[in-house]
C-alpha cells in the first residue's frame, strides 16, 4: 500500500451530507489507514517522551545512589536511545499529520468545486458569494485541522492510560489523582463548549455576509464612483466589519476562557500531584529516583492534557465548518440531470413555448424585450438553466443529457466570469483554437483593443478581468462565446456597454462569422436587430409580434417604443 498518496484525489468519493456529525465521521472512515498509522507513530512519539522521567529515576536509584557506573551509564544510554527514536518517530508524525490535514482540506475542497460545478448558474441565486469564499478556503482547513490532532490525540489517551497506571503503582494516591483528575477538568470544560459552538457558527455567518458585502461593493466600484455614493458603501462596510468584530470578540472571549483552564486545570493537577509526591518521599514510601520520576510524569502529563483541550476545541470549530459545508452541499441545482438522449446533431426549430419563441436553424434571430430581465429568462430557458417546455424539432430539452445540451447550446451573458491567467487560457477555454481562429474572433467582436491593453494574447487577465474596462471585458466575453462554435449560441445583451461605432461592426460582423450557424442575440439596438433574419418581440413575457426590424417599426408601435425609447409615440399610437 502507498502510504502517502499525490493530491488532489482523483475521486473525493460521496460524502455523507445529512448532518456536521455525520460529515465528519464520512471524513474520518474515509482516511481511517492513514489516521490509524497517524496515531500508531503518534503514541510511539509521545510514549517515548513519556518513558524519560522513569528512566532518569532508574538511573538516580541504581547508577547514583549506588555509584555503580555500569548501571549509570547503560541507563544513560537508554535516555539517548529514547530520544534519538523521539526525533525519528516525531519527524514521521508530523509528517503524518500533515498529509492527514492536507487530504481532509483538499477533500472538502474538491467536494465543494465539484458541486459548485453541479449546481451551475444557479448557485449565485442560492447562496451568497461569502458563503461560497469561505466555505471554499476557511472551512476545509478546520476541517483539516480537527484530522491533524488525532496522531497526537491518540498518543495522548494512551500514554496518560500508561503513567497512570505507572503512578498507581509508584504510589495509588498519586495514581487516583491522575485518574480523577481528568474527568474533573472534563466535567468543568464540556459545559462551555456549546457556547463557544455557538459563537463560532455566528461568527462564521457574518464573516460569510461581510465578505459577500466587500465582493459586491468591488464588483460594481466605478458605478458607486460614477454615482458618488463611496462614502455611503464604505460606512455601511465599516458598520459590518464592526459588526463582525463583535461576534470576533465574543468567539475570542470564550477562547481566551477555554485556553486560559488549558493552562489552569491541569496546573493544579501537578500542583496536587507534586505535593502528594513529596509527602510521600519525606516519608520513605518512595525513593529519591521515583520521586524525580514522579516530578518528570507530571510535567509530562501536560502534553496529553493540554492535547485534549486542543482536540476539543478544535472540533468544536471543525463542527462549525461542517455545518456550512453540509448546508453548501445541500444546495440542489438548478435543473436535474434527468435525460437520457444525446442532442441531434442537426435540426429544424428550437422552440420556447411558454413565451412562443421560435429559433430556425441556421439563422440570425434577434428578440427584444419590453421587459429587460426577461431576456435573461428567456437565454435561461434555452439553455435549460431553468426548466421550461423548450425542444428541438420535439426533443423536450430536459430529456437530452445535460453534457449533451452544455454542447448543443452555449447561454453568453454579461455575469460570466474571467479567471486570473493569461488571456489566451481565458478566452480559449478548450484550449483548440489555432492563432488565425482565435484572431478571427477577436476581429468580429472589435476586442482588439482590450487584448492589446493586456499585453496581447499571452497577457495577464487579472480575477473577473478588472484590468480592463467594462465594455472591453464585454467584447472579451463575446470573442470566449464565438471561439465555442456552439451549434446553438445565445447572446444575452453582448453590446449593451459598447459604442455606437464599435456595435454596428459588431453587428455586420458577427453575422458574417455564424453564417450557417443558429445564433439568438437578445437585444433591443436597432445596429444589431437591422442585421438579424428574424426579429421577435417579447412583451410581458410572450412573443406578441415577428418580422424584420423594418417591419416592426412600420407596424408594431410597442417595439418602436422600446426600440427607440419613445413612450410618448407608443402612447399616442395606442390612442
Amino acid at each position: 500500500m502507498r502510504l502517502l498518496k499525490p493530491l488532489p484525489m482523483p475521486d473525493p468519493g460521496e460524502p455523507d451530507a445529512r448532518s456536521a456529525a455525520s460529515y465528519l465521521l464520512w471524513i474520518l472512515s474515509k482516511q481511517w489507514k492513514t489516521l490509524v498509522v497517524a496515531g500508531m507513530f503518534g503514541t510511539g512519539w509521545m510514549a517515548c517522551i513519556g518513558a524519560l522521567p522513569g528512566a532518569i529515576g532508574y538511573g538516580i536509584d541504581q547508577g547514583v545512589r549506588t555509584k555503580d557506573t555500569t548501571a549509570l551509564l547503560l541507563w544513560a544510554g537508554v535516555i539517548v536511545t529514547l530520544a534519538a527514536l523521539m526525533a525519528v518517530l516525531g519527524i514521521i508524525r508530523h509528517r503524518l499529520a500533515v498529509f492527514n490535514f492536507l487530504v481532509g482540506a483538499y477533500r472538502t475542497v474538491q467536494l465543494t468545486t465539484r458541486h459548485a460545478t453541479r449546481v451551475g448558474a444557479a448557485l449565485p441565486r442560492r447562496i451568497a458569494t461569502g458563503e461560497v469564499v469561505s466555505v471554499g478556503s476557511a472551512d476545509p482547513a478546520s476541517i483539516g485541522m480537527a484530522l491533524d490532532v488525532l496522531g497526537r490525540t491518540t498518543g495522548s489517551v494512551v500514554t496518560f492510560v500508561a503513567v497512570a497506571v505507572i503512578l498507581l503503582t509508584i504510589s495509588v494516591p498519586l495514581g487516583l489523582v491522575i485518574l480523577l483528575g481528568l474527568p474533573l477538568q472534563a466535567l468543568v470544560i464540556g459545559p462551555l463548549l456549546k457556547p463557544l459552538q455557538r459563537r463560532e457558527h455566528a461568527y462564521r455567518e457574518q464573516q460569510g455576509l461581510l465578505t459577500s458585502r466587500a465582493n459586491d461593493i468591488v464588483a460594481g466600484l466605478r458605478v458607486l464612483r460614477g454615482i458618488g455614493g463611496e462614502e455611503l458603501f464604505a460606512h455601511r462596510y465599516t458598520e459590518r466589519s464592526q459588526e463582525v468584530r463583535r461576534f470576533g470578540m465574543k468567539v475570542a472571549a470564550a477562547g481566551a476562557v477555554m485556553k486560559g483552564l488549558q493552562m489552569l486545570l491541569p496546573g493544579l493537577l501537578l500542583v496536587a500531584v507534586t505535593w502528594i509526591g513529596a509527602r510521600a518521599a519525606v516519608s520513605g514510601s518512595i525513593t529519591p529516583g521515583q520521586l524525580i520520576a514522579v516530578f518528570g510524569y507530571t510535567t509530562f502529563l501536560l502534553m496529553p492534557m493540554s492535547t485534549f483541550l486542543e482536540t476539543a476545541r478544535k472540533y468544536t470549530t471543525a463542527h462549525a465548518a461542517a455545518k456550512r459545508i453540509v448546508a453548501f452541499l445541500a444546495v440542489e441545482p438548478g435543473v436535474d440531470d434527468e435525460g437520457d438522449k444525446d442532442a441531434p446533431r442537426s435540426f429544424d426549430v428550437l422552440e420556447e413555448p411558454e413565451s412562443g419563441l421560435r429559433v430556425e436553424s441556421g439563422k440570425l434571430t434577434a428578440v427584444a424585450c419590453a421587459d429587460p430581465e426577461q431576456a435573461a429568462v428567456l437565454g435561461d430557458r434555452l439553455g435549460r438553466y431553468r426548466d421550461s417546455d423548450a425542444h428541438v424539432d420535439g426533443l423536450l430539452l430536459r430529456d437530452i443529457r445535460l453534457d449533451e445540451l452544455r454542447q448543443l447550446v452555449l447561454v453568453s451573458d454579461n455575469d460570466s466570469m474571467f479567471f486570473e491567467g493569461k488571456l489566451r487560457a481565458g478566452l480559449d477555454v478548450a484550449a483548440g483554437a489555432d492563432d488565425e481562429t482565435v484572431l478571427r474572433a477577436v476581429r468580429t467582436a472589435v476586442a482588439g483593443d482590450a487584448v492589446d491593453s493586456v499585453g496581447g494574447l499571452d497577457g495577464h487577465v487579472d480575477a473577473e478581468a478588472r484590468n480592463v474596462s467594462g465594455g472591453q471585458r464585454q467584447r472579451l466575453r463575446l470573442v470566449r462565446a464565438l471561439l465555442t462554435d456552439a451549434p446553438v449560441l445565445v447572446l444575452v445583451e453582448p453590446t449593451s456597454a459598447v459604442d455606437a461605432h464599435t456595435e454596428a461592426l459588431i453587428a455586420e460582423r458577427l453575422r458574417e462569422h455564424r453564417e450557417g450557424a443558429t445564433t439568438v442575440v437578445t437585444t433591443t439596438s436597432p445596429l444589431m436587430l437591422e442585421r438579424a433574419d428574424t426579429v421577435c418581440f417579447v412583451d410581458d413575457g410572450k412573443v406578441v409580434a415577428t418580422g424584420s426590424h423594418r417591419e416592426l417599426m412600420d407596424g408594431e408601435p410597442r417595439y418602436r417604443a422600446v426600440v427607440t425609447r419613445d413612450d410618448e409615440d407608443e402612447g399616442q399610437e395606442r390612442q
